[in-house]
């Protein structure tokens, strides 16, 4: 029976063209032997990775050139539903003419999005992203004895979510950087929480040791901390001491106060594009806009108006930089 007869009209159409082909029509599934290796020149590697959550595994083969550490060829056997054939088929791909540390980086996402008929639409259901985990999974497990090493030497941080590959210390940078506040603006930034969402909070198919909305917990309590810190001491934040989504908005507040109308009036206006550290200095990059884009004084006489109003009001360290 094939795959066409065994999944429903609604179901298959979740599924993007290339997953569906692939399914079916497998470029790269077979086998390496040694003596193809050899053959090539090649060092044979034979990797196998299995999900306990999913029954699913797969048998990776790479032949690869010692002395420049490239992958000739790959091949792998799958064990398992369609999607992780299809997912395997194209890590399969993405892994050759590759060298053994820049097949490392291919990431599940690479994969699921090389599965893609279009940049925006997923190529697979959510429950089924961790198909494209498990061959990502594999190509650590063969780099790891192409190398000799430990695959957990890959991974150097806690993995809050699988489907994304997705760490604890990226999301806490990420929610203190823009102070996010939801699960949603989490997803929008990282990507996690937005197949499986087992770990957006306990109660998924897969359990966790900390979720999407434990970290939203922790943050606001630091949040809650530092303010009543700020309140006890009888101070503000300072400018330098804020998050860049504070400095944006602090300048923001300072611009629409003290300089905008002006702008206006003149037919122009500006925008704040982004905000850097540089040594001692704060370079605040803006953009005009109208008139202001092309008036003569925008490098000079206004630049310099802009500039003192910002050190007054925010940090004298305050450097501006049209851009």
């Amino acid at each position: 029976m094939g795959i066409d007869s065994l999944i429903g009209g609604t179901i298959w159409d979740a599924y993007s063209q290339k997953v569906q082909n692939l399914m079916n029509n497998p470029r790269n599934m077979g086998e390496i032997t040694e003596e193809q290796a050899k053959a090539m020149g090649a060092k044979l590697i034979v990797a196998d990775f299995g999900a306990e959550s999913c029954g699913d595994a797969v048998r990776l083969y790479w032949a690869v050139d010692p002395k420049t550490d490239k992958i000739l060829d790959a091949k792998f056997k799958s064990f398992g539903c369609g999607t992780a054939i299809a997912s395997s088929d194209t890590m399969v791909e993405l892994c050759k003419g590759k060298t053994v540390d820049e097949a490392v980086k291919i990431t599940n996402i690479d994969v699921e999005r090389a599965m893609r008929d279009d940049p925006d639409t997923p190529a697979v259901p959510p429950q089924k992203m961790h198909c494209s985990v498990l061959a990502y999974d594999v190509i650590k497990k063969a780099a790891a004895q192409y190398k000799g090493i430990d695959m957990e030497s890959f991974e150097d941080d806690i993995i809050v979510c699988e489907c994304a590959r997705v760490s604890l210390s990226t999301l806490r940078e990420v929610i203190r950087l823009n102070d996010l506040t939801t699960v949603e603006q989490i997803t929008d930034y990282t990507k996690a929480g937005a197949f499986c969402k087992s770990c957006i909070k306990p109660g998924g198919h897969e359990e966790k040791d900390i979720y999407l909305v434990d970290l939203l917990e922790e943050y606001q309590k630091e949040k809650m901390a530092k303010n009543a810190n700020s309140m006890a001491t009888g101070g503000a934040v300072a400018f330098a001491d804020m998050t860049v989504v504070q400095k944006l908005k602090a300048v923001d507040r300072v611009i629409d106060d003290n300089v905008r109308q002006m702008l206006i009036m003149d037919g122009g206006d500006m925008e704040i594009l982004d905000i850097k550290e540089n040594g001692s200095h704060i370079d605040i990059y803006i953009r005009y806009l109208g008139a202001c884009s092309g008036c003569a004084s925008a490098n000079t006489g206004t630049l310099f108006a802009i500039e003192g109003i910002l050190r007054e009001k925010l940090d004298e360290n305050i450097r501006v930089i049209p851009v």
